[in-house]
């Protein structure tokens, strides 16, 4: 049977004797809880760190302990210096927080100027955004086909990977196909452990050529199993930028237009580096402090960024707009989503947590810039795609949200838009899988993550070790045949 091909390409098929992603492997031994149940002599063991691990919260006062690593105002806590972005959303004046219109700077241009520069002129901008965290300027021509050709040469996958690549679950998350996958690239690399600053930025340009890939077949994979069939997967095209490359696998003979490609390489600029506090990002600064290799560094950031308080609010939110969509009947009406948003609030409506995605930052309090951005780049895609309404109601989640947090919740803190409320939405119009939206923002992070390894690396130069104070009691020790 011939091979099947789009756009001329010829196509590879992988069946379950060519790849570990079409097999689904299940633990056949239960877990304690459910083999052996909890009796009474279990009863310390699963509860007892919901009593020996409440600490009071004036004990925190006490000790000023900056939990969070945030001071008392919810600023952080100053740990470390760099030359990478800069994260502006408010003042300090006289040991207060003053809010401040945010703006977001990396190696000192501006994030507005970074997108308006390339997009103006119908280029992909991505690649030039990495090469400046990387590099620390950004590229003339000859630099940049140089620094795209080193890319696209590590598009490929090793020789054998595919046969042992890290496979979806019935629980997929492809967040977790991917630490797996960087993890398996360890194994790949004849010399892993060398952090010597070429090794380091070879391992950065292949992550940035492979993590696409991986993230891309690791879905196409997971629907070809939940559909009994072979995965399809066109041949890496070395011409392509990283959002090209992405929307190819995913697309298929489908195609994709120049301009939605456009709009997913302004996407991952925007999240491509975002200073060093943010979790993700300090957890790479942790790892690489104390000299472990590359991979694990990355991998750790990865399991960071996966995190429902971290990257992945994305697709909460992306969520969290489908559910209000679905319960109010009259987008057009303030007081029918008002009501419906403080359900939300009291925690009697969509995911029971009381959030509500997309609002409120560690940082900005007036605007996220980023925010900005999507909102200006979205309002153009939603006429296109006919999906005017949905950025209308979004416009009014934005709208009456901090209003209500501040009525319901009691919240105090200024309260601005961050970028996952428009997120999820461009991504649903690009026809991008929800599984993907979470990985796409590590995939832009990645170069943002490496800036900050390779500083921690050849700057700081010291093992990252806060502390933390005791405030237990001495007991006794008592013989095993004395114990209660």
């Amino acid at each position: 049977m011939p091979l099947p091909q789009i756009r001329g390409r010829i196509l590879t098929w992988l069946s379950e004797g060519d790849t570990s992603a079409l097999s689904q492997v299940l633990d056949n031994y239960p877990m304690p809880s459910e083999a052996m149940g909890i009796p009474s002599q279990a009863q310390q063991l699963y509860d007892g760190m919901n009593h020996v691990g409440a600490i009071p919260t004036e004990l925190y006062e006490r000790y000023d302990v900056k939990r969070g690593l945030r001071n008392a105002d919810g600023s952080g806590v100053l740990v470390g210096l760099t030359t990478i972005s800069s994260v502006h959303g408010y003042n300090k004046k006289g040991g207060r927080v003053v809010p401040d219109k945010g703006e977001l700077t990396l190696r000192g241009y501006k994030m507005s100027d970074l997108v308006d520069g390339s997009f103006s002129h119908n280029r992909f901008g991505y690649e030039e955004v990495a090469y400046l965290l990387l590099s620390g300027a950004l590229p003339n021509q000859a630099q940049l086909t140089d620094f795209h050709d080193r890319i696209a040469m590590r598009r490929q996958l090793p020789d054998g990977y595919l046969s042992a690549f890290p496979r979806t679950t019935h629980s997929h998350s492809i967040m977790n196909v991917l630490q797996r996958a960087t993890l398996l690239f360890y194994a790949f690399d004849p010399t892993p452990d060398d952090i010597s600053p070429v090794h380091e930025m070879d391992v950065a340009i292949s992550l940035l050529g492979r993590w696409p890939r991986v993230a891309s077949v690791a879905h196409a994979a997971y629907t070809a199993s939940q559909e009994d069939r072979r995965v399809v997967i066109p041949p890496a095209r070395e011409e392509y930028s990283i959002a090209e490359s992405i929307l190819d696998v995913l697309r298929g003979d489908e195609g994709f237009t120049r301009d939605e490609a456009l709009l997913l390489d302004v996407m991952l600029m925007l999240h491509a580096e975002h200073g060093g506090g943010n979790n993700s990002t300090f957890a790479t600064r942790v790892l690489s402090s104390s000299g472990t290799d590359a991979y694990s560094a990355y991998s750790a950031a990865l399991g960071s960024l996966k995190g429902p308080k971290h990257g992945g609010a994305n697709y909460k939110a992306g969520e969290m707009i489908d559910d209000i969509a679905a319960h109010v009947q009259d987008w057009e009406s303030d007081d029918e989503l008002a009501a419906y948003l403080t359900r939300i609030l009291k925690r009697e409506a969509f995911d029971h947590t009381g959030l509500l995605y997309g609002l409120g930052h560690a940082v900005y309090t007036i605007t996220d810039p980023r925010a900005e951005i999507v909102k200006q780049y979205a309002g153009r895609l939603a006429d296109q795609c006919d999906q005017r309404e949905k950025f209308e109601l979004i416009k009014r989640v934005e709208r009456l949200g901090p209003m209500l947090m501040r009525d319901v919740r009691g919240i105090t803190k200024p309260i601005s838009t961050n970028i996952d409320m428009y997120t999820g939405f461009v991504y649903s119009m690009l026809r991008i899988p929800q599984d993907l939206f979470t990985p796409i923002f590590a995939i832009a992070r990645m170069a943002g993550w490496a800036a900050h390894r390779m500083e921690e690396l050849y700057g700081a130069a010291r093992i990252i070790r806060p502390a933390y104070n005791s405030c237990m009691d001495a007991r006794a020790y008592k013989t095993l045949s004395k114990r209660g």
